[in-house]
């Protein structure tokens, strides 16, 4: 649920209006705002005009990593998706003129529901039963992603499939080092591995590349449907195990680090394992599966360098939110993660 404005992070609403009423009078006069709490990236706010609410989003103060805070391309993203898959918010205008709010946004609609955080699970009250049939729900969901024609969709111009795994690597470690503040051996190891392990990619798909439980809407009468999917930002076109291993990385279970838990509900009691995800998807989606330890060890690798560009961000004073000084025994717990898999096979 949104709440008061972070210190340092608020919106002009009288520079917003003028813009919205020239370029958009159909959204009409924002008459309050406030923020959606969740997330460490772009900075979501709810816009409440007379008789609804939309959703405005825009980079973090401080940011400078422009592909990775590209409000056009997510607005774009938004409008390709919208015709062929009902589960994305309506997206309504996009603003790149920095003078108004001081950084690109756009503004969509909201679409309301249960998002599965720790700040809300207890008061759900979720049996195992539910748990389970919303695990299965969101593993199906990720293949219905990827069965999206590219082509006739026109999502292709999202991405170049060719290389994707080879640049995604070299990408994430030189943004790793890049930022680095600390010397963690099992980034250092891990990183080595990925560069002469990389698997031919067998074919193209649309990723989401950031899907877990708390970027996915709920309905609220059957917990076991999702009626939404949010933050499309790092989503492009590549090799579907990306975003698979992507999602396992998210996948915590019972006996992982506290670091680690903190990423996603599945370690309550119900959910499917993160074999049985696997399994699942495999079974959905008819992808081979079995270089999987590859694409799982990367999406961790992954989570740990944007954790890592986060606490950089706030170690060099470029924001003041104070959940941001926490986050180096994230990126620790996270590497040793990954190492752990490559030791163990898994």
């Amino acid at each position: 649920m949104p709440s008061g404005i972070r210190t340092g992070e608020e919106l002009q609403i009288l520079q917003l209006n003028n813009y919205l009423k020239e370029h958009a009078p159909q959204v009409g006069e924002v008459l309050g705002v406030m923020q959606f709490p969740g997330g460490f990236s772009n900075l979501t706010y709810c816009l409440k005009t007379n008789g609804k609410e939309l959703v405005l989003r825009r980079p973090p103060f401080g940011a400078n990593i422009k592909s990775a805070h590209d409000m056009g391309r997510e607005f774009k993203v938004l409008s390709l998706l919208k015709p062929c898959y009902d589960k994305v918010p309506t997206p309504i205008i996009y603003c790149e003129d920095e003078d108004v709010l001081g950084a690109p946004f756009y503004i969509m609609e909201r679409i309301e529901g249960v998002i599965l955080r720790a700040a809300n699970v207890s008061k759900l009250r979720l049996t195992p039963e539910t748990l389970n049939e919303t695990s299965k729900a969101l593993v199906d969901n990720l293949a219905t992603l990827h069965r999206l024609d590219i082509h006739s969709t026109g999502l292709i111009q999202l991405g170049k499939p060719e290389g994707y795994v080879q640049r995604q690597v070299d990408g994430w470690v030189k943004r790793y080092y890049t930022a680095e503040t600390d010397k963690i051996d099992s980034m250092d190891s891990v990183a080595a591995w990925m560069k002469y392990n990389i698997p031919q990619s067998a074919n193209a798909a649309f990723l989401h590349n950031d899907y877990k439980y708390d970027n996915v809407v709920l309905n609220p009468n059957n917990l076991s449907e999702i009626t939404g999917v949010l933050d499309w930002e790092m989503s492009t076109v590549g090799d579907p195990l990306m975003d698979l291993g992507a999602a396992l990385a998210y996948w915590s279970e019972a006996n992982d680090a506290a670091e680690i838990k903190f990423f996603n509900l599945t370690w309550l009691p119900g959910n499917l394992t993160k074999q049985e995800a696997a399994e699942r998807y495999a079974e959905r989606s008819g992808q081979d599966i079995s270089k999987l330890l590859f694409y799982y060890v990367f999406g961790l690798y992954k989570n740990a360098v944007i954790v890592q560009q986060i606490y950089a961000r706030w170690k060099a004073g470029h924001t003041k939110d104070s959940r941001f000084g926490q986050l180096l025994p994230v990126v620790k717990a996270l590497g040793i993660k990954a190492a752990a898999a490559l030791d163990k096979g898994w």
